[in-house]
C-alpha cells in the first residue's frame, strides 16, 4: 500500500497541563514533583501518532518503534507543557519525527522518533497471540 499523504514537512502539536500525576514522584521515575519524563514522551507520541491518525486509511494505524529524547529542563505542576512533531523522513512504511517538547518558559526536551505503520488487526491479532 502507497502512503502518499505522509510527507516531510508535516507537523502536528498536542498540548497537556502538568498535574499531580504526572509527575516524577507520582510515576516512581523520580524523587521530584516536576514533570516526569515518561510523560513528556507521551505528550511528544501523542503528537507524531496523531499526525499520521488523521492521514492513514481506518484500517492503518502507527506504532512507535524507537526514541532517542533529551530531557533538558524540569516543569513544576500546573504548568503548560506542548509537543510539536514534525516529519522529517518517510521510508515506505516507517516514519521519522523530530520532536520539541517546550513548557511556558521555553524548550524542555527534543529528539527523534520513529513510528511504523500496521494493519490494526494483523498487528493486534499478532500481540494477542501471545496470550497463554
Amino acid at each position: 500500500m502507497n502512503f502518499e499523504n505522509l510527507k516531510v514537512g508535516l507537523k502536528n502539536s498536542a498540548e497537556s497541563f502538568v498535574t499531580e500525576n504526572d509527575t516524577a514522584l507520582s510515576v516512581s521515575s523520580g524523587s521530584l514533583k516536576v514533570l516526569a519524563t515518561p510523560k513528556m514522551i507521551a505528550l511528544m507520541e501523542k503528537a507524531a501518532a496523531d499526525l499520521v491518525e488523521k492521514i492513514l486509511p481506518k484500517n492503518f494505524t502507527s506504532v512507535g518503534i524507537s526514541l532517542n529524547i533529551q530531557h533538558t529542563a524540569p516543569t513544576p505542576v500546573g504548568i503548560k507543557i506542548s509537543a510539536a512533531a514534525e516529519i522529517i523522513e518517510v521510508n515506505d512504511r516507517k516514519i521519522l519525527f523530530e520532536i520539541i517538547a517546550e513548557d511556558e518558559q521555553g524548550e524542555i526536551g527534543r529528539g527523534k522518533h520513529e513510528r511504523f505503520i500496521v494493519d490494526r488487526e494483523k498487528f493486534q491479532k499478532k500481540a494477542d497471540s501471545k496470550k497463554v
